[in-house]
């Protein structure tokens, strides 16, 4: 199977399975796991972040994080497309009573400083009260400006906002503008960090922050059902992971960028394509046909007349070149 679906695809390489294996384990619960214990030292210390916490799951980590920023009545700004707001169930609302306020993000990306600042609520009883903006990077691909983060992160200082970052693919940005993770994480008051994507590993996340915030998220974990025993074999390939698959996400955005530009030779229209990401536009009469003639190939990609593909380390050129093939006998069967 070539799957362009996701980067949440990826499976654990024979290494990182050997890395799991081989783990030290302890009971992460008493806090006493030294490989997670290990994971946590070492995203604190990349980051730039006092401490981090290690959770199963993604959707987790940015509903604690709102948690520990929140409480019942308060709100948080967000994009309207962002994966804390549209994606992860409602979570914040359901179980936090959280109120978001979604608005709509630029082109880059970014959330226009000018809207979060209209959207921002008088200190008035008829309101929920505005504590914390989420910014997500990167963003359907794209990667957020430094200098936007900079900017965003006095407007929150001017205002009283905490500032969090959900970094599900935060180090796509880190090898796409060549800086470390700290040097963008030092506009944020909290991070998440997804290891589960293009860094390749089966399950986990990251939330990083100051000491305080991370003993308050430690509580909320548990509270969440997220507080693991013998972690350490999944902390084992997150360790692997940061120590190996970081870099050669550099091969994953190079592949989408060939893979855009075989595309317009075909006459393929490309919306856009950053970092691992590539959006094109299918006919809508083309669509269900494509997903079929895809399929029956064994190639893996959720077709509509917006299309996103994502690479990753288990799509090489070569598994590239075919799909390139098959789009060109498609069109041509179409024509």
């Amino acid at each position: 199977m070539i799957d362009l679906r996701s980067d949440t695809v990826t499976r654990p390489s024979a290494a990182m399975l050997d890395a799991m294996m081989n783990a030290a384990t302890g009971d992460d619960v008493y806090r006493d796991d030294p490989t997670v214990n290990a994971l946590e030292a070492e995203a604190a210390a990349i980051s730039g972040k006092e401490a981090a916490l290690f959770f199963p799951t993604g959707t987790q980590a940015n509903l604690v994080a709102l948690l520990c920023h929140c409480q019942r009545g308060d709100e948080y700004i967000v994009g309207q497309q962002a994966h804390n707001y549209k994606y992860e169930a409602g979570g914040a609302a359901v179980l936090g009573s959280i109120q978001p306020q979604p608005i709509l993000a630029a082109e880059d990306g970014t959330l226009p400083l000018a809207d979060v600042a209209a959207a921002i609520k008088p200190d008035d009883i008829h309101f929920a009260r505005t504590r914390l903006l989420s910014l997500e990077n990167t963003h359907h691909g794209r990667v957020l400006p430094l200098g936007y983060l900079e900017q965003a992160w006095h407007f929150t200082r001017e205002r009283g906002l905490a500032l969090h970052i959900d970094g599900a693919r935060i180090f796509n940005a880190v090898v796409a503008q060549r800086v470390t993770l700290a040097e963008i994480a030092r506009y944020c008051d909290t991070l998440t960090i997804c290891l589960s994507k293009g860094l390749g590993t089966p399950v986990g996340s990251l939330l990083c922050g100051d000491s305080a915030y991370i003993e308050q998220a430690r509580r909320w974990r548990k509270m969440t059902g997220g507080g693991m025993r013998q972690a350490g074999i999944l902390a084992a390939a997150g360790r692997y992971a940061l120590q190996h698959n970081v870099t050669r996400l550099q091969e994953d955005h190079d592949n989408a960028a060939w893979l855009a530009e075989q595309l317009r030779a075909l006459g393929v229209e490309v919306i856009s394509q950053q970092t691992n990401m590539l959006f094109v536009q299918v006919p809508s009469g083309q669509t269900e046909a494509l997903q079929r003639w895809m399929h029956a190939a064994d190639i893996l990609i959720s077709v509509g007349t917006r299309t996103r593909m994502v690479t990753h380390l288990d799509v090489c050129r070569a598994d590239l070149q075919q799909v390139i093939a098959r789009w060109q006998a498609f069109l041509q069967s179409a024509g």
